[in-house]
């Protein structure tokens, strides 16, 4: 009897041992589904096979692993030249970040305090007026523009867009916002046009982030470009950022598509003419530079780490918290409400912080979840309904 009994018990055990082998393992809160992710991995190629996208390059960074590295369609349609992770795309105002960072990196060395007055560096903003829309007068700022209005666009400068507004009309008239000049001549033609606003009084996009990478050059005695690359590009390993694509690397290029009249993409005509495949004269920090998804994601995990990368501190913790937190002056709000950090948005409701590009480019950093999302594409007119589906279909996939 006992022999049956120990038999009874052996074979019990081998049930058990094979049903909890069989159940399915649990997935620890915080992880990214794999399913979800495929979905969001699905809708992205569907704007491939839909026709309203060139070529998408998306990555996720959680927990600083990369979880989610995907390419679709074509960097060039023509000859069939597909996007990989060398693919190099045009920043455009994603600089602006890396810009605001590195004139951050001042900050952290006691070069000037967010509050200073912009006229104590560039002594031309001194006698710049304001432009009173309501009774067509200029007057004084009543506060003088500082280096936070810069990084949070609340300066009163703006881009010439608005075909309503004097101010933006002698944009365009001076070519204020334009590519054909030095960077400092560039300073010096704004300070001559009234501001738009008050400095503190309403957020406006416009060259605020130029002028700011303007300031790097007065307050380190180096040229922007260089100093960028000594200090972020070079030290996070950002080999194919920069403000021009050299001969060696134009062949890794993306052409920028646009639709057509019948809503077909087209290339660009003549994509020899392109700004960006010489030298700037412009070092534009508010929208000159190019880079790749691996490139431009050791930037935001940079951030997300607190300022560090393997070993490499580029900024402060604290200060890093400070650029990722709502800075716009009391009573101005962002779009729609939200929040805006220095060089990038900061949505109040979840916490995250990033911007985009006039191309298309799109990047976030999420503190709350330690992931930063990035999608890329090259296309014109602006339009990143594809990178706010795809952060969205991310975040969804995190398991709670």
């Amino acid at each position: 009897m006992k022999k049956y009994i120990w038999i009874s018990i052996l074979l019990s055990g081998i049930v058990l041992l094979q049903t909890s082998c069989n159940q399915p393992k649990k997935t620890e809160p915080g992880t990214l589904s794999k399913d979800s992710l495929a979905l969001a991995s699905s809708a992205m190629q569907k704007y491939i096979d839909d026709g309203k996208l060139s070529g998408i390059s998306v990555m996720v960074v959680k927990n600083n692993e990369t979880v989610m590295k995907e390419y679709y369609g074509f960097a060039d349609i023509e000859s069939q030249k597909p996007i990989d992770e060398n693919t190099i795309f045009r920043a455009f105002s994603m600089t602006k970040p890396m810009t605001a960072t590195a004139l951050m990196i001042l900050f952290d060395e006691g070069k000037f305090q967010l509050d200073d007055k912009v006229s104590d560096f560039i002594p031309e903003f001194a006698e710049t007026q304001v432009y009173n829309s309501e009774t067509k007068t200029l007057e004084p700022q009543q506060t003088p523009m500082t280096i936070r209005h810069l990084l949070t666009h609340t300066s009163g400068l703006t881009y010439g867009w608005d075909q309503s507004s004097y101010v933006d009309s002698l944009y365009r008239a001076t070519g204020a916002s334009g590519w054909d000049d030095t960077l400092g001549e560039k300073v010096k033609v704004l300070a001559g046009i009234p501001l738009k606003y008050q400095p503190g009084t309403k957020w406006e996009y416009g060259v605020s982030i130029d002028v700011a990478g303007y300031l790097v050059e007065v307050i380190s005695g180096t040229p922007l470009d260089e100093f960028m690359k000594a200090r972020i590009f070079d030290p996070l390993q950002m080999d194919d950022t920069g403000f021009y694509v050299p001969e060696e690397k134009q062949e890794r290029f993306a052409l920028v598509y646009s639709p057509d009249e019948n809503g077909k993409l087209k290339a660009p005509e003549n994509p020899a003419a392109d700004n960006f495949l010489k030298p700037a004269i412009l070092i534009s920090g508010g929208g000159g530079s190019v880079t790749t998804v691996k490139d431009y994601s050791r930037f935001a995990k940079m951030l997300l780490n607190g300022g560090e990368l393997e070993g490499v501190r580029i900024l402060k913790e604290e200060t890093v918290q400070l650029m990722m937190s709502n800075q716009l002056p009391e009573g101005v709000v962002y779009e729609n409400g939200g929040g805006y950090g220095l060089g990038g948005s900061y949505t109040i409701e979840n916490g995250q912080y990033g911007w985009s590009g006039m191309a298309s480019t799109f990047f976030t950093v999420d503190p709350k979840n330690n992931m930063t999302v990035l999608a890329f594409t090259q296309h014109l007119p602006f339009d990143i309904t594809y990178a706010l589906e795809f952060n969205d279909l991310v975040h969804k996939a995190i398991i709670q």
